[in-house]
């Protein structure tokens, strides 16, 4: 199984940095390039301080697991693209994000 949809909205799996236990939370994602990717306005949220400290992530989506390692996106233009692909034709687009990228474990 694969993922071939561009947008959509799984629950990305983290592993808690304070309490080791699982954190799930279900977010909107861009398929691009062969990577996952995920985005906020600030880098205050659990679910992504808890992917920088603990890179092992897990996503489902359609009944399936999918393991995979989360890292910091700090290219500008590769983040801008993630948000014009995240909220198409929207004004968000243009809002500056964080953005973590998730690369899939070969299955």
């Amino acid at each position: 199984m694969e993922i071939k949809e561009t947008l959509f909205r799984p629950i990305l799996i983290t592993k808690g940095r304070k309490t080791g236990k699982q954190h799930s939370v279900m977010l909107r994602a861009v398929n691009y390039n062969g990577k996952i990717y995920f985005s906020r306005h600030r880098p205050d949220g659990d679910w992504f301080k808890n992917a920088l400290i603990n890179p092992e992530i897990q996503i489902e989506y359609n009944n399936f697991v999918f393991s995979g390692k989360a890292m910091l996106v700090t290219d500008e233009e590769l983040g801008k693209k993630i948000s014009q692909l995240k909220y198409p034709g929207e004004e968000r687009a243009n809002e500056k994000r964080v953005t973590i990228e998730i690369t899939l474990d070969s299955t």
